[in-house]
């Protein structure tokens, strides 16, 4: 009885996953670039606790997989685009971002909680600076 059970949850899981592939794919079609660079931020926090949740059932792989995508959206999502020409701001940024990979890659090898959570308290004031200087909603409204 366990086994259809079993198969049961990994349909729900697998059925999850692909609705929030839609959402996601039909989100980033339609958003502008500030809305793109907070949903970096999201997926940030979402990979993140991911990997705190994997850590708790003692499932490696899914940790592993999890601190990757952090650190890959950290890395190449939010770090690269930034403007060598962008001056102080922007060094202080890849330096940020350099130090969150850096121990997201420590928390991947140590199953380090801490450091996870050390990081997502380091981008949190970025990500909530970012989402103060977007566009008002209905200023946004009104353009259109």
């Amino acid at each position: 009885m366990s086994a259809p059970a079993a198969s049961s949850r990994h349909r729900s899981t697998a059925f999850a996953g692909a609705y929030r592939t839609v959402g996601v794919e039909t989100g980033v079609a339609g958003a502008t670039p500030h809305q793109l660079v907070t949903m970096l931020f999201d997926g940030f926090n979402d990979a993140v606790a991911q990997a705190r949740s994997a850590l708790a059932r003692g499932d490696i792989v899914a940790k592993c997989k999890a601190v990757t995508r952090a650190a890959r959206i950290v890395d190449e999502g939010l770090k690269a685009p930034l403007d060598a020409a962008g001056g102080v701001l922007t060094e202080n940024l890849r330096a940020l971002y350099a130090y969150v990979t850096m121990r997201l890659t420590q928390a991947n090898l140590n199953n380090d909680v801490e450091a996870l959570d050390e990081c997502v308290r380091l981008l949190e004031p970025v990500r909530s600076a970012w989402v103060a200087i977007g566009p008002a909603k209905g200023a946004t409204a009104e353009a259109a």
